[in-house]
């Protein structure tokens, strides 16, 4: 059994861990509040958005030869990985570098795949074995729909411009404070759903519908961005949340633990100065 001195010190290192984890939960917490507003008040934009451009989209091959949706032989394949900035967030990070994996290694065997790092953790974990063609973990310094935006014109040129066939994005997105679900979505080229035209919508287009959907098409493909680097945002804090609430009651379990097992110790010390003494009490009657 360690001396007492080693279990006092073991003691006082697991209660400083516990104050950090403790802190950090309580950050993270306060950080999420902000975050999980941010997405929430965005949401609805974004989808309706979307679903005016899946109204078109049937239709934008036949009237604008739009060249965002330009479906070529795909050989050269670019990832946005989406991750955090730092760790001491659960598997956050190693779920995105999974499914980038599962990406590389199955669903685009045998093609070119670069990626694109949105998250230092991403850029760190892929440039050791793939091509990082950017890496943008400044983003979150200010994340904002402008800078964002910076980003998505510049995959939206390598696409147009043919440096990429495909293009995904890969992210954690946003349910609750315990729950993230890892989506990966494609970015370019659009594909035109299926039915769109026959929805029921009834749209009046002015100027004209060619010019409309030129001008939704990027604005759409920026938004589309910039709620997957929300979501992500907003996810890392649930998980770096729930991660250290989950640390806090762990240390305090091993605190308590080491409490036990300081004072089984301290009380079987006692009891053996007790039959030392005891008994050389005993040596000298004797």
């Amino acid at each position: 059994m360690a001396n007492l001195k080693e279990i006092r010190n073991r003691i006082a290192s697991v209660s400083s861990t516990m104050q950090i984890t403790s802190a950090m939960k309580m950050v993270s917490a306060a950080k999420l509040k902000k975050a999980q507003d941010a997405i929430t008040a965005m949401r609805p934009y974004a989808d309706k958005l979307t679903e005016l451009l899946q109204s078109l989209s049937a239709s934008l091959d036949a009237d604008s030869g739009s060249k965002f949706s330009d479906n070529r032989d795909v050989n050269k394949v670019l990832v946005v990985a989406i991750t955090s900035n730092r760790g001491l967030c659960g598997a956050f990070n190693t779920n995105i570098m999974k499914q980038s994996m599962h990406l590389v290694e199955e669903v685009y065997a045998g093609k070119q795949v670069d990626f694109m790092a949105i998250g230092k953790k991403a850029n760190d974990i892929l440039d050791k074995n793939h091509t990082v063609i950017a890496n943008h973990s400044g983003v979150y310094d200010e994340l904002t729909f402008d800078n964002v935006a910076t980003i998505a014109e510049d995959l939206m040129e390598r696409f147009v411009t043919g440096e990429y066939d495909h293009i995904d994005i890969v992210y954690n997105k946003f349910k609750n404070a315990a729950t993230q679900l890892i989506m990966t979505e494609q970015f370019l080229p659009i594909v035109p759903v299926e039915g769109a035209e026959s929805s029921g919508a009834d749209y009046i287009f002015e100027p004209s519908k060619i010019e409309i959907v030129e001008q939704l098409i990027p604005k759409s493909l920026k938004t589309q961005l910039y709620k997957g680097i929300r979501d992500s945002f907003a996810s890392e804090h649930g998980a770096r949340m729930t991660a250290m609430h989950k640390a806090t009651d762990n240390a305090t379990e091993l605190r308590d633990q080491l409490k036990l097992t300081y004072n089984k110790a301290r009380q079987a010390a006692i009891t053996n100065e007790i039959l030392e003494i005891v008994g050389g009490a005993e040596a000298l009657n004797n």
